[in-house]
């Protein structure tokens, strides 16, 4: 399962990270969102000890949003090392974000 990421956590889950990390940020009035959820926790399954899935909820993290200057969701960051690699925004096939976390464990 995705973790819940927050403005409390993000440092030790995301940035500290010795893996790669791919963070979902979502809200529950958003459409798009909700079609690509389902699809964050298939990768989660699948890429378990592999790469850290993650989502945060814009509505309850504004100060994560903001930092990133997360304007239009869903919006899919990749981050290796603490450092933001690569991103999606917008609901895209389950092929497109496995490619580019496939990407990053290369």
């Amino acid at each position: 399962m995705a973790l819940e990421i927050t403005d409390a956590n993000f440092d030790e889950l995301v940035l500290k990270s010795d893996k790669p990390v791919l963070v979902d940020f979502w809200a529950e009035w958003c459409g798009p969102c909700r079609m690509v959820g389902p699809v964050v926790e298939e990768l989660a399954k699948e890429y378990e000890g592999k790469a850290v899935i993650g989502k945060v909820n814009v509505d309850n993290n504004p100060q994560i949003s903001m930092n990133y200057g997360i304007r239009n969701i869903p919006a899919l960051l990749f981050f290796k090392n603490g450092e933001i690699v690569d991103k999606q925004i917008g609901a895209v096939p389950k092929s497109v974000l496995a490619g580019k976390l496939d990407t990053q464990l290369a």
